[in-house]
């Protein structure tokens, strides 16, 4: 290949030179005219010829008024004499055939040659490709170095799971402690999460802490176009992990090619299959003292098939959750190891304030107080860059260029005071920890409520007050401006509401008319990007009464956030008035508002009216 493109290059080199030269030779030639035989002899009879060099078949000559000129003399034995009769002064040049030679043979020559360098590359071509394709079934796994060894030390957050992990590492050490007992370690350990809770740093610490190969790869690479390829490559995989061993195998997002079969159009003869029944015969055929471990890792673990999940095979699964709050500090501890960190910053308080946060969100945290500060050039992050960040990753970032006229702003004003008053006057419910009317992201506004603690369940009076709460902002409107003066700003309200609402009477049994069924059923079918849901266990009678659950629940909502609204009409009107002068509160201040407390605040800089324009997102 190498060889193939240094010929072509030194070909187009000469080549170009032997046209240049060409180009000067005839270049020096254009300036000498021409002139035939006979012509030359009447020239040299009237003496106008001073001297002429004959060199071969031409003849060079100089007439006497200075011109050159140049002819093809025949062979002709009385031409020097009569040359020598009229005073012209001959110089003959001696016949030398090479340099004409080498460059005629050259020029005819260089087309045969561009022809064999170009034959040679595309051989060495062809050579190229039957070697890719002979290696088209190898592995794609990739042996990741220890030079920069991960190890449990740098997870943090996961306790439980490291300590399940814990039994592969001390196999992988020493497995003839368990051998000689009679034990056998799992052949395969399925790590499933959400995204960014850490699986694939848990299975790079394994390896850091056994000191053993790491061999990654995604399912994504086993699948091709071509029947046979994935199998082909599942089987170089383990043959190059038992030359290796003991070492671990990581599959990253296995749900690609470990999904349920018999699912695809393609029935037995589909890829996908055949690379699954490959993999789970290469499993089987592990030996007790190979020393390999297999590895895998998926946030689908309902979609893989069951034959996958069997003892012999992932009979083990870890289960990787979100970090509790005590798991959120040791994290933000990881992450903040190079960061700088100003006498204010108390990690324990951020990791409060972040519940449900995963790994990956707090590195992102992290990350984004640091850009701010610097962006701000300070010398060490602040708490206040940490509750920046907070904002801008649960919200986006400020649009402050997008001021709003004063009509909107206050119709936003109304919107978020309205979610504001009935989340403090409903059952249960998160405390508020930020209103704003600045547009933050695709919203013009936004009241924020973080959970005091960690939540896995809900009650059902909490799922009601949610509903009210997202109702709270279309009774306002309704309430202030009135019924034909209600705008598209509660239509992320709206939606929320209404899958709320769709969940809790089709999957979790909240509907005393159709009882506790489970009517929804997921099809994991995706349509314009989104999931798409169909209730395959219902007829259409049940439908309608789905539909019609729906809508009371959605309705009584609404009339229950008017009814909180118009009894708490004058904390309405403060709350409003007051988001409109400082455009941004927390929750403490939303407190002291309602209480008739007035904010003495010096950091609220007004926007000039001047500068302030229409917005046109309709979303609040």
């Amino acid at each position: 290949m190498k060889f193939g493109k240094n010929a072509l290059i030194w070909f187009a080199i000469i080549f170009v030179a032997a046209m240049a030269f060409s180009g000067m030779k005839s270049g020096k030639e254009i300036t000498i005219s021409e002139m035939s035989y006979s012509d030359f002899m009447n020239k040299v009879k009237n003496k106008q010829v001073v001297n002429v060099e004959i060199r071969d078949d031409a003849v060079y000559g100089v007439s006497s008024d200075g011109g050159k000129f140049k002819t093809y003399a025949p062979y002709s034995p009385n031409m020097i004499d009569t040359l020598m009769e009229n005073d012209v002064k001959v110089n003959a040049v001696p016949r030398n055939n090479s340099d004409g030679f080498l460059y005629n043979v050259f020029i005819s020559w260089l087309p045969m040659l561009f022809l064999i360098g170009v034959w040679v590359f595309f051989m060495r071509q062809a050579s190229a490709g039957n070697n890719k394709a002979l290696s088209f079934g190898k592995s794609r796994a990739r042996l990741i170095e220890n030079n920069k060894k991960v190890t449990f030390a740098d997870v943090a957050g996961a306790d439980e799971s490291k300590q399940e992990l814990e039994e592969v590492i001390d196999f992988l050490k020493d497995p003839m402690k368990f051998q000689r007992l009679g034990g056998k370690i799992p052949k395969g350990v399925l790590l499933v999460g959400p995204p960014g809770t850490g699986k694939t740093l848990l299975a790079k610490a394994v390896a850091g802490e056994a000191n053993v190969p790491f061999f990654s790869i995604s399912g994504s690479d086993f699948v091709e176009m071509f029947v046979g390829v994935g199998a082909s490559r599942v089987r170089d995989m383990f043959s190059q992990a038992k030359k290796n061993s003991p070492c671990i195998l990581f599959i990253d997002e296995i749900d690609a090619v470990g999904r349920h079969r018999g699912a695809g159009l393609g029935g037995g003869n589909d890829e996908r299959e055949q690379t699954l029944n490959q993999l789970l015969v290469e499993m089987d055929g592990f030996e007790p003292n190979e020393n390999v471990i297999l590895i895998a890792a998926t946030n689908r673990p309902d979609v893989l098939d069951p034959a996958l999940l069997r003892p012999g095979r992932f009979d083990r699964q870890v289960v990787v959750s979100n970090p509790d709050i005590k798991g959120r500090e040791e994290i933000l501890k990881v992450h903040a190891r190079n960061v700088p960190l100003a006498r204010d910053v108390d990690l324990s308080v951020i990791a409060r304030g972040t519940p449900g946060f995963s790994g990956a969100d707090l590195a992102n945290l992290v990350n984004e107080a640091a850009l701010l500060a610097a962006r701000r050039n300070k010398r060490k992050v602040t708490a206040q860059d940490f509750d920046n960040a907070k904002d801008k990753v649960l919200m986006g970032n400020e649009r402050k260029s997008m001021a709003m006229d004063e009509e909107e702003k206050k119709l936003t004003a109304y919107h978020e005071a309205g979610h504001a008053i009935c989340s403090l006057h409903v059952a249960e419910t998160d405390p508020i920890h930020k209103a704003t009317i600045i547009p933050r992201g695709r919203a013009l506004g936004m009241v924020q409520q973080l959970p005091e603690k960690d939540q896995y369940s809900y009650t059902r009076a909490k799922m009601l007050s949610r509903l009210i709460i997202c109702m709270g902002g279309r009774a306002s409107e309704e309430l202030k401006f009135g019924y034909d003066k209600v705008t598209s700003g509660a239509s992320a309200d709206i939606s929320a509401a209404t899958n709320l609402a769709r969940s809790m009477v089709t999957e979790w049994g909240m509907s005393d008319i159709l009882g506790p069924v489970l009517y929804a059923e997921n099809s994991n079918e995706v349509f314009l990007g989104r999931a798409v849901t169909q209730n395959k266990n219902m007829s259409e009678e049940t439908a309608r009464l789905v539909d019609s659950e729906i809508k009371r629940l959605l309705v009584e909502a609404h009339d229950k956030a008017t009814a909180i609204l118009k009894k708490n009409d004058k904390e309405l009107e403060a709350l409003a008035k007051a988001l409109i002068e400082y455009e941004t509160l927390t929750g403490d201040e939303i407190k002291e508002v309602i209480a008739g407390k007035t904010l003495n605040r010096t950091d609220q800089t007004p926007v000039p009216p001047e500068k302030q324009t229409k917005s046109s997102v309709p979303e609040i």
